[in-house]
């Protein structure tokens, strides 16, 4: 969709926080003032926009946020957004405040959002920002790497103290029903067993018997990854600790994923599509979400994107299955 260039931007961050949306936000809006354009900072998402709760962005704006987790902006869900009554308030306040373009950080909703809002004639551009990397369209979201790193120490600790009493920990891993991150975790964390969504599984087969046989082999602590949403992990442990008379604990990694420093990976992608989308919108090209395909930044029509289909990595999870004992 291309309408009139845009000189005056907008840049919110949306849904789950994630690591490397301040370099996105840092890249968005100096891209923008070295090609001439004014910048406006939405505040808490689309709730900002609907709102008004909008600032005038500088160079000195994003200074000291590239090492920074979360988002200066903040985020929030909007469930007035979801109304066309809430998106015709929010593009009656991009009007108001000058906004001819809009670039929206987030995930599968966030696109959602900024697809209704270029329908109403505000040209937006999404870039993936979710630790779940589960957009369809993108082999990769900001925030990915610096989850796992930080899902991988955490587990790395688990397992000194499962080492040290023979210990079984049941381990859950964020993702909100996608198993890509569980996975990698388990691969990194050389996990007995990972269970995630998107691949049939048993737990009597693929926890109880395995941890038997792998028993005789001499080890005697194990790591189970179970992705969030599956099962409760404290009644897994539980059942594991009957059914193999070995000690079992279940932890809820939880939120601490999605906070801390993002990795250098993280930084330099999130500044890649953050570039990428100015270019977008200073042409006046909208409705796109812009993604990392096979190492290179592309963008999708939204509508396009929002209908494609991710599926786990199921070679990865076999090669686990083998290795993993």
């Amino acid at each position: 969709m291309e309408t009139k260039k845009a000189k005056r931007i907008g840049v919110l961050t949306s849904g789950g926080d994630a690591p490397g949306m301040n370099a996105a936000i840092r890249a968005v809006v100096r891209s923008a003032l070295h090609g001439g354009m004014q910048v406006m900072g939405v505040h808490h998402g689309y709730n900002g926009l609907i709102n008004g709760d909008i600032v005038e962005m500088n160079v000195r704006s994003v200074s000291e946020i590239l090492h920074r987790g979360g988002t200066i902006l903040y985020t929030a869900r909007c469930k007035e957004f979801r109304t066309h009554e809430g998106v015709l308030k929010a593009k009656e306040n991009c009007e108001k405040f000058g906004i001819d373009g809009l670039v929206v950080i987030g995930g599968d909703g966030s696109f959602r959002g900024a697809r209704d809002l270029s329908i109403e004639g505000i040209p937006c551009v999404g870039i993936p920002g979710t630790i779940d990397n589960d957009i369809s369209c993108s082999d990769y979201c900001i925030g990915f790497d610096t989850a796992l790193n930080t899902a991988v120490e955490a587990v790395d600790r688990l397992r000194d103290t499962s080492q040290s009493h023979d210990r079984c920990n049941v381990v859950e891993i964020m993702g909100h029903g996608a198993g890509h991150l569980a996975l990698e975790v388990g691969i990194a964390c050389g996990a007995s067993a990972i269970w995630v969504n998107e691949i049939e599984f048993s737990p009597d087969k693929d926890i109880v018997d395995r941890i038997m046989t792998t028993g005789k082999t001499g080890k005697h602590h194990f790591i189970v990854i179970v992705g969030e949403g599956i099962t409760d992990v404290h009644a897994l442990a539980k059942y594991i600790e009957e059914k193999t008379g070995v000690e079992s604990r279940a932890t809820v990694l939880g939120h601490i994923q999605r906070g801390g420093t993002p990795t250098a990976k993280d930084r330099v992608m999130a500044t890649q599509l953050g570039n990428y989308a100015v270019g977008l919108l200073e042409k006046g090209i909208g409705n796109r979400v812009v993604v990392i395909k096979e190492d290179h930044v592309e963008d999708f029509d939204i509508l396009e994107a929002l209908k494609m289909k991710k599926s786990i990595n199921q070679k990865l999870y076999e090669v686990a299955k083998t290795i993993n004992i």
